[in-house]
């Protein structure tokens, strides 16, 4: 820094830090503040024009269209252009407070949930440290909205944003929405949190966590009818660090008129169920494969599905209302390794921790750790199955129906 001028360094910093609220007035390009084209952020005025304004005329070249604290009336939708960012003051995924940060309250679309989306993003454009909050839904009876994020086009990202109350949260799915990067999102979904479709190059999701931010009404709704994740057809996504917890469906896999999901999660894991894994399809050669994931309810593997379905590592624990851990069905092989499985059978003591009823099956270096309940059944329609090396505390109960190839051996019994 020798003969470097300490004005210069004054003038420098002193601009770095003014740079999100006076950027129109420091003539920056690229860089738009919601409050020089109009908006109020006194969570009563419609500050949807100025909204709109400022992303308009970011999207003529490119840029960032800055959000500084407040609540900010949006009466209708908002349209984020290509290669835009709509940004927050959040740096992280902000807390559940309404009383601080960029705030957006959502009204549009009540009743309806084929409406228009709350924020559409487009290709190469990101929604980024922003809190949104339905100021209208119904605590007692929760009123179908429209989604509250839909992509349209490759390479859309969000990042450290809350969703507090959304009806849907986030549509990857409806149009494609390839090489999507999810980063940092928090919420309550109350009856479909991200949905993924139509993703025809690699998707990936990091740190997103739905959980009852509300309480009573709307969580009761959830734990019934909702689905945290829902993923058709992606070719190769990758999720790391996602989490759900009082969702009728924790990670729901599904097949569309598109084809079926291929993903690796890692670090994953649904709590509170009934069903924390519900595979209906995957792709024949690539399939699911869960990594050190943790399961407070069931796993469900339908009779329609056709591919791979591999649990390493992970954990399963029952609830009150926890028979099986595991419900095999379809022509797919689904395998355990290095698992561990407790609490099953909470009602009548008799169901197995896993229960294959067709399909093809492989349990190794597993424990079993309630003594003297079944461990595993094998329906007529199992193909194969090997159980191998696993620990059986209490001694072996496998029961075996299956007229297949079935190989079972070196278990130890306490």
């Amino acid at each position: 820094m020798r003969g470097f001028c300490p004005l210069v360094l004054i003038i420098f910093f002193s601009l770095s830090i003014a740079l999100p609220q006076e950027v129109k007035e420091l003539g920056i390009k690229g860089l738009y503040n919601v409050l020089h084209f109009g908006a109020k952020g006194d969570g009563e005025s419609d500050d949807t024009p100025a909204f709109q304004r400022a992303l308009d005329e970011a999207g003529k070249e490119g840029g960032i269209v800055f959000v500084p604290p407040g609540k900010y009336l949006i009466k209708s939708h908002l349209k984020v252009p290509p290669n835009v960012t709509l940004e927050g003051v959040a740096k992280a995924p902000p807390t559940t407070s309404l009383e601080h940060g960029s705030i957006l309250l959502a009204v549009e679309g009540k009743g309806n949930i084929e409406g228009e989306p709350f924020i559409l993003l487009q290709r190469n454009s990101t929604l980024k440290g922003l809190v949104i909050y339905y100021p209208e839904q119904d605590a007692e009876s929760p009123l179908p909205y429209p989604w509250t994020i839909r992509g349209v086009g490759d390479n859309i990202s969000i990042m450290d944003v809350l969703l507090v109350n959304p009806y849907q949260a986030v549509d990857f799915g409806t149009f494609p929405c390839g090489r999507h990067y999810i980063k940092g999102l928090y919420g309550q979904a109350l009856y479909k949190g991200l949905f993924i479709d139509k993703c025809f190059d690699v998707g990936r999701v990091e740190d997103v966590h739905f959980w009852p931010f509300a309480t009573g009404s709307l969580n009761k709704f959830s734990r019934e009818n909702g689905t945290a994740f829902i993923i058709g057809r992606t070719d190769w996504e990758y999720m790391v660090n996602c989490f759900a917890i009082s969702y009728k469906v924790g990670f729901h896999f599904i097949p569309t008129k598109d084809g079926s999901p291929n993903v690796v999660l890692t670090q994953c894991g649904s709590d509170i169920g009934p069903t924390a894994v519900l595979v209906e399809d995957c792709q024949a050669h690539a399939g699911i494969s869960f990594l050190n994931g943790q399961f407070m309810a069931g796993v469900e593997i339908k009779s329609t599905n056709t591919g791979p379905v591999k649990f390493t590592a992970c954990g399963f624990w029952g609830v009150e209302t926890t028979d099986s851990h595991a419900i095999i069905e379809g022509k797919g092989q689904v395998t355990f390794n290095s698992c561990h499985f407790i609490g099953w059978a909470h009602r009548d003591g008799k169901a197995p921790a896993i229960k294959a009823l067709s399909g093809n099956l492989i349990v190794t270096a597993c424990d079993f750790m309630d003594e003297g309940k079944t461990q595993v059944y094998l329906g007529e329609g199992v193909e194969t199955a090997v159980i191998f090396a696993n620990r059986l505390r209490g001694g072996e109960k496998i029961i075996n129906e299956s007229k297949g190839d079935v190989q079972i051996g070196f278990n130890t019994r306490k």
